[in-house]
């Protein structure tokens, strides 16, 4: 299916299939077999028809690539916080084959080895890391806050910071090695160009390939300094006109999500 078919079913203005970014991007993940997506920027629940921005890119990709993508709502998981285990008196505890997770279940491949899964029973970080083990790419999505990413982002990059370590400190093979990596973040007024450069040196350590296809933000305004009311209201519009997303899309479709987290249908 063709990128302007793809709008028009989701019900976005036509003038959408132009934005660059997002054509090169899906242009270069038609190449994958299967692309894992993370929407990791959230809204309050009730707030209906409420989307973040990077969120509707997110079901963009998803929708253009036909099959092959599964985008996950990280939000709506129930992941606990980083340990620590990276850095203790005792030096680093991370990734380490006593932290395997011990559920045939939730940690088939018996490759998922971080400690705050193997203590925390309700821990979901499994239904990210078995697809990502899956797939060809995994590209994040999410929000610019106070200059960085959005702190669901935050959580789950250190979350995964038993990936890493597997092949620098351990010395082991490195599971991420062949597997694309991308960043596409929306921000307001500060540092957003910035934090893509920072995340792609990040996913550079972590073992990813980096292709700059994946890598890209799109901020409202320059002006660090203007926190105006106006100013927040009207970076909406202008993000739906730029990338020309109706402005309105329906509420039913907009929750459409299973209890896994996952978005159940289409946009």
């Amino acid at each position: 299916m063709k990128l302007l078919e793809i709008i028009r079913e989701m019900g976005l203005n036509e003038e959408f299939a132009t934005s660059k970014d997002l054509q090169d991007t899906i242009s270069y993940l038609s190449g994958k077999e299967k692309v894992l997506l993370l929407a990791t920027s959230n809204r309050f629940d009730m707030h209906d028809g409420d989307v973040p921005k990077s969120t509707l890119l997110a079901r963009i990709v998803e929708k253009a690539l036909e099959g092959k993508a599964e985008l996950i709502e990280v939000p709506k998981l129930n992941i606990y916080n980083c340990e620590g285990n990276v850095s203790t008196k005792n030096g680093n505890n991370c990734g380490v084959l006593k932290a395997a997770l011990q559920d045939k279940e939730k940690n088939p491949t018996g490759e998922l080895r971080c400690w705050a899964s193997f203590n925390n029973a309700d821990d979901e970080l499994y239904k990210i890391a078995n697809p990502l083990f899956e797939s060809d790419a995994v590209v994040f999505f999410g929000s610019i806050r106070w200059g960085t990413a959005n702190a669901y982002y935050q959580k789950l990059i250190e979350r995964l910071t038993w990936l890493e370590n597997r092949h620098t400190t351990l010395q082991e093979e490195n599971l991420l090695e062949g597997k694309d990596a991308g960043f596409i973040f929306t921000g307001q007024n500060w540092n957003g160009a910035e934090a893509v450069t920072l995340q792609k040196q990040v996913h550079e350590f972590f073992g990813f390939s980096t292709p700059q296809e994946l890598y890209w933000n799109w901020q409202y305004t320059r002006d660090e300094k203007d926190e105006t009311q106006a100013s927040y209201k009207k970076s909406y519009s202008v993000f739906t006109k730029e990338f020309k997303i109706a402005d309105k899309l329906p509420t039913s479709e907009i929750r459409r999500r299973t209890a896994s987290g996952r978005l159940g249908g289409e946009i």
